[in-house]
């Protein structure tokens, strides 16, 4: 779980160059020309200022506003993950706070998607691929056979990120990656060891210290009326249980919906007219409806354009059905 989220903040800080999490700047360009290689990324000095060249990853100003503006689009289902739009600081052009689940959520899906017309070919696979691999190590299910095949993808990710991005962007969380797989050969699939949780529980303990000088006494003494109140609540009915909210999807399995407290009856003025919304939308009921509105305005030639069609969407409904049940070659 820690591996992936930093890996996304340094992958999101190189790209747009956040600051405190970016991996490319002037010490990066020197340490190249101290090991002598990349000499077009080399920095250059111009007088009193030092130019550094973009890189094969740099984004443009366009481009960042492009990768901004599809996080800053996302909608996904409730309960799924937070509000990745309140992540994004458009003016800044960057990602603050991102959190573990938040990182999970950018490199299963949306990053690849981010990224899909704002970077080279070959870069663009490069961490295309790597978001494919966590999305693949991340799965309920997993196929032993293939995990040869993953620790092969691991080495062959590496190699293109060394091509593309600079030295400094390896750090020994980005080196970890190697590692990953060998550890679901030895602890099973992901999801049963990682540390959410963990950590979501942790929160929940820290929410209960009220005496700082003494937390551990606040987080027992807390802990025990709370189990206290819920072992009550087994004997008291119609009781609300004490922990985490009733999910809104319970009640729908069961039949009843969860939102609404009364059921609405449409009056018979509003079915009739729902009726013939939905008659008007129909490509098949459209010669019909030619046919009455000419039908009315025959009998009524005196008769205002107005007044035609309000007799017309009055009387469409009845004179519809008659006609289709006296007609046997119908739809």
């Amino acid at each position: 779980m820690h591996v992936e989220k930093n890996i996304c903040d340094i992958v999101i800080g190189t790209l747009l160059n956040i600051q405190g999490k970016m991996k490319d700047g002037l010490n990066t360009c020197q340490d190249l020309a101290d090991m002598g290689i990349r000499s077009q990324l080399h920095p250059r000095s111009g007088g009193k200022k030092i130019y550094l060249p973009p890189a094969c990853h740099t984004l443009s100003r366009k481009e960042k506003i492009s990768f901004c503006q599809c996080h800053c689009r996302v909608k996904v289902l409730q309960g799924y993950s937070s509000n990745i739009k309140s992540l994004v600081q458009l003016k800044e052009l960057k990602l603050v706070g991102l959190k573990s689940h938040n990182c999970h959520v950018l490199m299963q899906l949306l990053l690849a998607v981010a990224i899909r017309d704002i970077l080279p070919n070959k870069v663009r696979l490069a961490i295309t691929r790597l978001c494919f691999f966590f999305n693949a190590i991340c799965t309920k299910v997993l196929d032993p056979v293939k995990f040869d095949d993953l620790q092969n993808e691991t080495a062959i990710i590496l190699c293109q990120l060394e091509i593309y991005f600079p030295p400094a962007f390896f750090d020994i969380m980005v080196h970890l990656i190697v590692h990953l797989v060998r550890e679901i050969k030895c602890c099973g699939p992901v999801y049963l060891h990682w540390t959410y949780p963990v950590e979501r529980y942790m929160k929940i303990l820290k929410g209960y210290t009220k005496n700082l000088h003494r937390p551990e006494a606040s987080i027992v003494e807390r802990y025990i009326a709370e189990e206290a109140i819920e072992f009550c609540s087994d004997y008291i009915e119609k009781a609300n249980p004490v922990g985490l909210p009733e999910s809104w999807h319970n009640n729908k399995v069961a039949g009843k919906g969860s939102r609404g407290l009364h059921v609405i009856t449409p009056s018979v003025e509003d079915l009739l007219q729902a009726h013939l919304y939905v008659l008007n939308k129909g490509n098949e009921v459209l010669p019909y409806i030619l046919q009455h509105e000419a039908l009315v305005k025959q009998n009524n030639n005196k008769m205002s354009k107005n007044w035609v069609l309000k007799k017309h969407n009055k009387t469409f409904c009845d004179w519809f059905k008659d006609t289709i049940f006296a007609d046997e070659s119908a739809s």
